[in-house]
């Protein structure tokens, strides 16, 4: 009989998160270091990267994901420090939330350069890595915005549908090798990046309504699921995209028609 909970450990496996210093990207590290793997915890912000580092017993480095230097160091680092790479992570993203006709080049080209060219420069290193390494799984970080959006959210959002096509794209080239490409697309997570968004009630009750949970996500929930993608568990998924995102893309709106329907009709 298989093993299933097998499947899920990842003791003896080495894996680089990039982003660990808050958000989904710690709890991937946290999830990932959990089940037993050696992590080693990349990220532009030293002081959280190190934190993280040491609440799991991993490594620390600073990576700027939008330098193609800083990524290369990252990955000569890990090949230093681990006989083999078994999983690789990234996660950064940032957004400006404007309209298109008010959009300045400057912050275009920020939003672009850390979401599309940072997960552009992690899946070429590290794909190449792990194929010379004879295998294993990587992880981008997508969003519920690659399919669905609103006002303000455009560069954003063609940004989340790129790495999707990146995410695709990449795993069609290295499966043959054994290697996994694989995103995940959340929908509201509590993190610092949607930190200003839990400032006004009413847009974070307005989001919270919109899942089919009524809540927003915690990255522990997030990370759970890029342990599982880079585990066993998931040996047979690539080239997907898995949306975590408490049902919001599932349905059209919030989930409150049937239910006032129903009520409506009791009351015949």
């Amino acid at each position: 009989m298989t093993d299933y909970r097998g499947l899920f450990d990842l003791s003896g496996k080495n894996a680089v998160v990039l982003g660990a210093a808050s958000g989904i990207g710690k709890a991937s590290a946290q999830a990932i270091a959990s089940m037993g793997a050696r992590v080693i915890c990349a990220d532009i912000d030293r002081s959280g990267v190190e934190e993280t580092a040491r609440a799991i017993d991993g490594e620390a480095i600073v990576c700027d994901a939008s330098s193609a230097d800083d990524v290369a160091k990252l990955a000569d680092f890990a090949a230093k420090k681990f006989p083999r790479l078994h999983a690789a992570v990234t996660t950064p993203g940032i957004n400006v939330r404007r309209l298109v006709s008010d959009y300045g080049e400057s912050d275009f080209d920020r939003v672009i350069a850390t979401n599309l060219k940072g997960t552009f420069l992690f899946l070429r290193t590290f794909s190449r890595m792990l194929v010379e390494g004879g295998g294993g799984s990587i992880v981008a970080s997508s969003s519920i915005r690659a399919v669905t959006l609103e006002p303000g959210l455009a560069v954003y959002a063609a940004t989340k549908a790129a790495i999707v096509q990146l995410v695709t794209g990449t795993a069609s080239e290295v499966g043959r090798h054994g290697v996994r490409v694989n995103a995940i697309a959340p929908s509201v997570v509590e993190t610092a990046l949607t930190a200003p968004i839990k400032e006004k009630p009413e847009i974070y009750e307005t989001y919270s309504k919109h899942t089919m949970l009524g809540r927003w996500a915690q990255p522990e929930e997030i990370g759970s699921v890029v342990a599982f993608l880079v585990s066993d568990a998931a040996s047979y998924i690539t080239g997907s995209t898995l949306f975590v995102d408490g049902g919001w893309t599932a349905i059209d709106g919030p989930p409150t028609g049937l239910t006032q329907t129903r009520a409506n009709t009791a009351s015949r």
